[in-house]
């Protein structure tokens, strides 16, 4: 059983919990919820239960009032009475023998007077669920935003399922409604990005996974790709300071190669110029996908000049890409801080 969070002792006593957090989801009006918190004692010795705390008069718990011995496992009750709509988090602190602070539950949710569940499609499988996307995007990011993208997730099998996502990023934050997605119901998880914790503008890519629990296998079939892209923000601009700054002009945002026709390498070229007064600055040159490498002549472009893009497409390393292959662009041309240029090759 995974440990989420421990209360200790000098005399190592230890409280673990396989979901310290339960999210009941949607749930009707006036229809009690009911969760059990199973736990184990992990200490050195008898534990004994003191006193359970809950939030409010709203949540009623049940616990054992005997003593529990070394590794024994032991479940805690908790009801919610559901009689004020909206969204709720009640919390539970349990007071035993072996710490002096509490080791803390938590059970929330939202209640509904008609529970609604999402009316898009289910085709892609992921691992035993059904979800509605596999690839996300967290497009046109600012310094300090924290924009959320949701997956919605169908359970086809018999059997209870608990989601988890597996290997999130720093920057990325999961919570998954309800924690234990029943046989043929629904649920849904949302993303949260904290862009404060990405360093540098421009792409970030992860390969993230969605397991059955948090010892699942990662393997293709439970992938899901998440990109983000982090601009500059260009704030409040005045016209008269805006006619002084980098103008870019490019000239094409789309460029077709054809196709490989037996050669190995097709070439292409974009000229990017700089209408303004200051200098342009090209402070980031990505790719999306493999397979496309790009040359800038000059990264720096001096007004009523020009720089040249020299993009390559390798068909050796693009075989297995199958997304749309894509280069993203930073500058520090308020207008346009971010440029995408698609690459069509065959």
């Amino acid at each position: 059983m995974a440990v989420l969070a421990t209360a200790e002792t000098a005399q190592a006593q230890r409280i673990s919990c396989n979901s310290q957090v339960i999210d009941c989801g949607q749930v009707l009006f006036r229809k009690p919820v009911t969760v059990h918190f199973e736990l184990l004692n992990e200490g050195e010795g008898v534990l004994n239960i003191k006193s359970v705390e809950s939030s409010c008069g709203c949540t009623d718990v049940v616990y054992p009032k005997g003593a529990i011995s070394e590794n024994k496992p032991f479940v805690i009750t908790a009801t919610y009475d559901a009689k004020q709509l909206g969204h709720f988090e009640k919390y539970i602190d349990v007071y035993t023998n072996g710490a002096s602070l509490p080791y803390i539950l938590t059970l929330k949710g939202v209640v509904v007077d008609e529970v609604r569940n999402f009316e898009g499609g289910y085709q892609f499988m992921l691992g035993k669920l059904r979800a509605d996307i596999k690839e996300l995007m967290f497009d046109d990011v600012n310094k300090g935003d924290m924009p959320t993208q949701e997956i919605h997730l169908q359970n086809p099998t018999s059997e209870n399922v608990t989601p988890v996502l597996l290997h999130l990023p720093e920057y990325l934050k999961a919570d998954v409604s309800p924690s234990s997605i029943p046989p043929g119901k629904t649920g849904v998880i949302t993303l949260t990005l904290d862009s404060r914790k990405i360093a540098d503008y421009g792409l970030s890519q992860a390969t993230i996974y969605l397991g059955q629990s948090a010892a699942d296998k990662v393997s293709p079939e439970k992938e899901i790709h998440v990109e983000a892209i982090l601009i500059p923000s260009t704030g409040d601009i005045t016209e008269q300071r805006l006619a002084y700054m980098p103008r870019m002009r490019i000239s094409s945002t789309v460029l077709d190669l054809g196709e490989f026709e037996g050669k190995k390498k097709k070439k292409g070229t974009i000229v990017i110029e700089n209408l303004g007064r200051t200098d342009l600055e090209i402070t980031s040159l990505q790719m999306f996908t493999d397979g496309i490498t790009v040359e800038l002549s000059d990264a720096v472009i001096q007004p009523g000049t020009s720089a040249r893009l020299r993009v390559v497409a390798d068909l050796k390393a693009m075989k297995g890409v199958t997304r749309q292959p894509r280069i993203l662009m930073i500058t520090n041309d308020p207008r346009a801080p971010k440029v995408v240029i698609d690459v069509n090759i065959k």
